[in-house]
């Protein structure tokens, strides 16, 4: 028997068959009979799977994308250069969108719409083939398809997972903790490494820190390689009534350099040039990947966030005066101005004080040896361990200040 599922195309719903057993497994990618090319003024894209998934397709704007969803794919070594170059395709993103879902997401350099789409099953041995051809359009054309796509609420019929929320009135302080990128969305690279593996592994070792010192619950926004839209890191926060929100990234940067660790703090000033093309991109990954992050116009929520933050903008200045001084005594060796400032989406939560830690830059050679020893991870850990200590008796009196 052949169970029937639904394949979205741009908001149209198209029937496919796929073997109920073969969906439990994670389907493989077949690089070599797979390719995206520019065929005809349009382009084709063929994904050879060793077995058949449940599949859809998307058209975003702002930019320009087409996303491929599955349900689910293992893209374990297989790199996108492999599949072939397109000119109306500019960049190709692969990983794990959220748990149980793979993401293929290809950012064009010009309109183009779905043409076809169909998958190709082998009833012998269960592999499928995925054929798409996007053809071109006009911007009108383009924006009708958009315009087509189906709801939030009809794509993931369950909510993505939430860390469990912490005991309530343990007395600890709650800190989230927040590995950078995830996923679809691998960070900053270099020589094979991944920022946002990176990030992972020592959010943990933060984590195990916190919990040997005592007097904290710590969560973390994401436990696995999976891509969590920015507005839901700040969402796992929020909900966790959390005390603080730690970000961690190692970033690479393209133009000049950088090292050394550098504490942010969110202002729609930024310090810097740097920092603001810093925001500006971290932002734009999240656009690309597919993410909502349109913020809504009422003008009230902005007034009360706006009250809000006027009350968590010195507490949150305080904690990334503390970090700068609890790293540079266990690790010495910061950036030539820690202190730095940015529009980071990440760091929006009105009611919690929350700081963007660049823990190293991963386009220095130093930062990124540095990044890769357990024993220096350590002690930036525990410089952050020290700097939450200071804070948080700070904090106390600072609040006991306030009720007098």
């Amino acid at each position: 028997m052949r169970a029937l599922r639904l394949l979205v195309v741009c908001g149209l719903w198209l029937p496919f068959a796929a073997s109920a057993q073969d969906l439990r497994a994670l389907a493989r990618l077949d690089v070599t009979a797979s390719s995206i090319a520019d065929v005809r003024g349009g382009v084709e894209v063929t994904l050879a799977l060793s077995q058949a998934v449940p599949w859809r397709v998307l058209t975003r704007d702002d930019p320009r994308r087409i996303i491929l969803d599955f349900q689910e794919v293992a893209w374990a070594g297989v790199s996108p250069k492999a599949l072939g170059t397109s000119k109306r395709v500019q960049a190709v993103r692969i990983g794990t969108f959220r748990p149980g879902w793979s993401r293929m997401v290809l950012e064009l350099t010009a309109p183009l719409i779905v043409d076809t789409a169909g998958m190709r099953t082998d009833p012998s041995s269960g592999a499928a083939v995925i054929s798409l051809r996007l053809a071109r359009t006009d911007a009108a054309g383009f924006a009708q398809a958009v315009a087509a796509r189906p709801s939030e609420a009809d794509l993931w019929a369950l909510p993505a997972p939430v860390p469990q929320t912490p005991k309530v009135d343990s007395g600890d302080t709650i800190v989230v903790l927040d590995p950078g990128h995830g996923g679809i969305d691998p960070g900053a690279q270099r020589d094979g490494l991944r920022e946002a593996d990176l990030m992972l592994t020592f959010a943990r070792e933060v984590e195990e820190a916190l919990i040997r010192q005592g007097g904290y619950q710590v969560i973390l926004t994401r436990t696995n390689d999976v891509f969590v839209p920015l507005a839901e890191r700040v969402a796992i926060a929020r909900a966790a009534k959390a005390d603080v929100f730690l970000s961690l990234h190692a970033d690479a940067i393209t133009q000049g350099e950088a090292s050394g660790a550098t504490v942010y703090t969110l202002s729609d000033q930024a310090s810097d040039p740097a920092s603001a093309q810093l925001a500006e991109r971290k932002s734009r990954e999240d656009v690309l990947l597919g993410a909502d992050v349109t913020e809504k116009g009422d003008q009230v929520a902005d007034i009360l966030m706006d009250l809000a933050r006027v009350e968590v903008t010195p507490r949150a200045d305080a904690l990334a005066d503390a970090l700068v001084e609890g790293l540079r005594g266990t690790v010495g060796r910061l950036h030539k101005r820690p202190r730095l400032e940015a529009e980071f989406a990440v760091l929006k939560a009105p009611d919690v004080p929350s700081i963007l830690l660049e823990v190293g830059f991963m386009s220095d050679a130093q930062d990124l040896s540095d990044l890769q020893k357990p024993q220096w991870r350590a002690q930036v850990a525990l410089g952050i361990v020290q700097a939450l200590e200071t804070w948080v008796v700070a904090d106390a009196l600072r609040a006991e200040r306030v009720r007098q």
